[in-house]
């Protein structure tokens, strides 16, 4: 469920926010009634996106920033899970008086329903190299715990912690950080086109 604001954005009435399903979403997006845009970052999208979407990562997401009011009826909004695109119906809010539709469990339900997507298999995912790192810190950490000072062990210890804390708050400041690497910074993301012609 989204933030306190949003709820009071939709008892004023000044823009209304609501969830809709990935099934649902698909057939919006099929009748060209809508704008559907993503808020991944640029190698998230890039590794899996769904077609028709256009990539506007919740960093970059401001005013005149690819959210159009073309007569398209809604926005759709979708992440990775549903967080991010909680947080992008608040921006928007103040941003265009048109309905904001949250797709439920972004991404990963998306999938789960079995709904096409493209994919680019030349990106690695975001959260493949948050593994590697993490693998490859934990790796160090043991080895020059063992072989150089005790004290690297701390770096384990760190990075564990940093894993329990990105379970449970389902934040990864690891992913973030990677997602900054000029490996995943493009100077043009690969986008699709918005679901209805402006």
């Amino acid at each position: 469920m989204c933030s306190g604001s949003i709820w009071l954005n939709n008892i004023m009435n000044t823009t209304t926010t609501n969830t809709i399903t990935p099934g649902a979403a698909a057939e919006l997006l099929k009748g060209g009634q809508c704008q559907f845009i993503d808020v991944r970052t640029q190698v998230e999208y890039a590794a899996a996106h769904v077609p028709g979407s256009v990539n506007i990562p919740l960093d970059q997401l401001n005013a005149g920033t690819g959210v159009s009011e073309s007569g398209q009826r809604s926005v759709l909004i979708l992440c990775q899970s549903g967080k991010r695109a909680c947080k992008a119906a608040e921006l928007l809010a103040s941003q265009t008086e048109r309905e904001s539709l949250i797709i439920q469990g972004g991404l990963n339900r998306w999938l789960t329903d079995g709904l096409p997507v493209e994919r680019d298999a030349k990106v690695m995912s975001l959260e493949r190299q948050v593994r590697i790192a993490a693998g490859a810190l934990v790796l160090l950490g043991v080895l020059l715990g063992f072989s150089v000072n005790e004290g690297w062990f701390g770096l384990v210890a760190f990075v564990g912690a940093g894993l329990v804390f990105a379970g449970i708050t389902d934040t990864c400041g690891m992913g973030l950080l990677l997602a900054r690497m000029p490996w995943n910074r493009r100077s043009e993301a690969r986008q699709g086109e918005a679901c209805c012609a402006r």
